[in-house]
């Protein structure tokens, strides 16, 4: 379940920047996301995110109750402390203060969800109804953070409580962000549900219909959905012939894609790992 996590958060690089440029009109902001999206080279990336992180930290401790600010705060640390971060004392650390700043960005936009942290499942899913369009972007975000946060704690059975909140949480946001939709949370769903085979419950073959709606709304040039669709899909049904067609696209596909240079090439690199153990498996 650790592995899981860190592709969901690697895949949403892109929309926690989404956030971060939706924060006042800055220009800054808008280059800074494209050049980071648009980065062939994961490490460079990894050193350059701290000093981004402490610059975010100084705007939010100015402007505390800003959504905008707290969900940008939310998507750079889930980023980070989730990709780039591999001890798991610092890993937990750092996704705690994403899911932190998430929560207060839902907070501030919407005062039901204050009090998340302690509802049930119910409780929960009825407080998402009261959260429309407008605060799609938002509510993103907490989702983005809350994986990250429970992916630093996968070995915790509060872990697996919560997950079927955060799955609630997507389906809501699909329902209400339209035309905006972040084509990265049909990925997010089909590996949710795709964690469990059928005889525990799991629904593949809704897993399938995600992963493939997923290539189709970013006109194929996010790998990191084909990636998925093999790990998620194809491995759990054991079907090779799908499973080594998908990794041989990512590989065969060229990475320079606009907005998806950075998650591509570190999609390539695990399918060749995956495509070397395939035998192994299969």
């Amino acid at each position: 379940m650790r592995k899981v996590f860190l592709i969901i958060v690697l895949s949403s690089l892109s929309s926690g920047c989404a956030v971060l440029v939706s924060n006042a009109a800055s220009s800054f902001s808008s280059d800074l996301a494209a050049s980071v999206l648009n980065q062939d080279d994961p490490e460079l990336v990894r050193d350059g995110l701290p000093t981004l992180m402490l610059t975010m930290d100084s705007m939010i401790e100015g402007s505390s109750d800003n959504p905008q600010l707290l969900a940008a705060g939310a998507s750079l640390y889930a980023t980070y402390g989730a990709v780039f971060v591999s001890g798991e004392e610092r890993s937990m650390k750092l996704t705690g203060r994403a899911r932190g700043y998430g929560l207060r960005a839902m907070c501030e936009t919407y005062e039901p969800s204050c009090v998340w942290p302690n509802v049930t499942y119910d409780e929960f899913v009825a407080t998402l109804d009261g959260i429309g369009s407008k605060d799609a972007d938002i509510l993103f975000s907490y989702g983005l953070a809350s994986l990250a946060y429970l992916r630093a704690r996968s070995s915790s059975w509060d872990t697996v409580a919560e997950f079927p909140l955060i799955q609630a949480l997507f389906d809501h946001y699909l329902n209400i962000s339209g035309d905006a939709v972040n084509s990265s949370v049909y990925t997010y769903m089909g590996i949710m549900h795709s964690l469990r085979p059928p005889t525990l419950g799991g629904e593949p073959e809704l897993a399938r219909e995600f992963f493939e709606k997923a290539i189709v709304e970013s006109s194929g040039h996010d790998l990191n959905a084909k990636l998925e669709y093999a790990k998620g899909y194809a491995k759990l049904m054991y079907e090779r012939e799908l499973h080594d067609r998908l990794l041989n696209e990512v590989l065969d596909a060229d990475p320079n894609q606009n907005g998806f240079v950075l998650t591509n090439v570190m999609a390539q690199k695990e399918a060749a790992t995956l495509l070397a153990e395939a035998d192994d498996y299969f």
